[in-house]
């Protein structure tokens, strides 16, 4: 017994060293070391693995469980960026934003289409838009589409851009800037859109061969660290964007990253999360792998304050669930 209990304390300190490795990204950017950024990826088993072994260790009667218990508490916000659990929130002068990735309107566009109609939104920011038309949508203004990012909208815009790194290559914006006219009071709007990682789902899924098994997480991380590394010329131009605006800035999109992740925190620096200030639940937002994946996110300037935020899961329109959040403009 004595020998079992010194395998799970190893595991264990293994496992908090790996979480607190994690927490690195905020700190060490891809290109200098990616592997910080790929734990991100395994937060969820990681912060379950920790929980289950912490409970073992209380119920074992054994001091250390309060020293893995006060460790835990570093973890407290990081679990609130993927699950949370906050108040009702109201605010007034509120605005409905809508962000949502269409896959190229694949999965039926009438839906899609009528969908987003019903939504009635005051500003929506469509990802892998393929260029598609909205006729249905003939109340609001739209930025030109570029086949991967729009915003569409029922205020006046007064001016768009879009945004792409400096090692660009392949044509894949990072993201649409557009300055929109709400109320009176200007408001900067980027959609982001992160390089995606072109995964396929026979290129993740196991199977009985461990050779073969073995090749595809090779490839998997192959195709993994390349990615971030472009992901962090591209959150450069971004912060550079968000740092230099002269108007109050709402920031959304399919960040093809997770929460915990370098893209989150210096993307979200200076900005509130509005899932952790007022969603509920899980923050899951990619389903196609069956697996806990927040990659879509709506982060505001401090004057603006989320009232509700929603992923709306009863839509199948996209691998993509859409987000849904209100948005207070008036002061805190």
């Amino acid at each position: 017994m004595k020998i079992f209990r010194l395998i799970l304390l190893i595991l264990h300190l293994g496992i908090l060293f790996l979480l607190l490795g994690s927490l690195m990204n905020a700190y060490i950017p891809p290109k200098i070391f990616p592997w910080f950024n790929l734990l991100s990826l395994g937060f969820p088993i990681l912060i379950i693995s920790y929980i289950i072994l912490t409970i073992f260790w209380v119920f074992s009667w054994k001091k250390r469980a309060f020293i893995f218990m006060f460790a835990g508490l570093a973890f407290i916000n990081p679990v609130k960026r993927w699950v949370n659990f906050s108040t009702d929130k109201k605010g007034a002068s509120t605005i409905k934003v809508v962000s949502f990735n269409i896959k190229g309107g694949t999965m039926g566009q009438k839906n899609i289409e009528d969908f987003l109609k019903s939504q009635n939104a005051d500003v929506i920011l469509l990802q892998e838009d393929g260029g598609r038309q909205f006729p249905v949508l003939k109340d609001y203004q739209r930025t030109a589409s570029n086949g991967y990012i729009s915003i569409l909208t029922k205020h006046k815009i007064l001016n768009d851009k879009l945004i792409y790194s400096s090692d660009e290559t392949e044509g894949i914006p990072a993201g649409l800037q557009a300055d929109i006219e709400i109320r009176g009071k200007v408001y900067k709007f980027l959609n982001i859109y992160l390089y995606p990682f072109k995964f396929e789902k026979d290129m993740v899924r196991l199977n009985g061969d461990s050779d073969a098994n073995e090749q595809k997480l090779k490839d998997v991380v192959k195709r993994l660290i390349p990615t971030f590394k472009k992901h962090q010329g591209q959150v450069d131009v971004l912060r550079r964007t968000i740092e230099s605006s002269p108007y109050p800035v709402i920031l959304t999109g399919d960040f093809n990253s997770v929460p915990n992740s370098y893209e989150y925190y210096h993307l979200s620096a200076g900005l509130e999360d509005a899932f952790l200030t007022a969603g509920k639940g899980s923050a899951t937002s990619f389903h196609d792998y069956k697996f806990p994946i927040r990659i879509d996110y709506v982060f505001s300037s401090e004057s603006i304050r989320a009232v509700s935020y929603v992923v709306d899961r009863s839509v199948s329109l996209s691998d993509h669930y859409p987000v849904i959040s209100e948005l207070s403009l008036g002061e805190k």
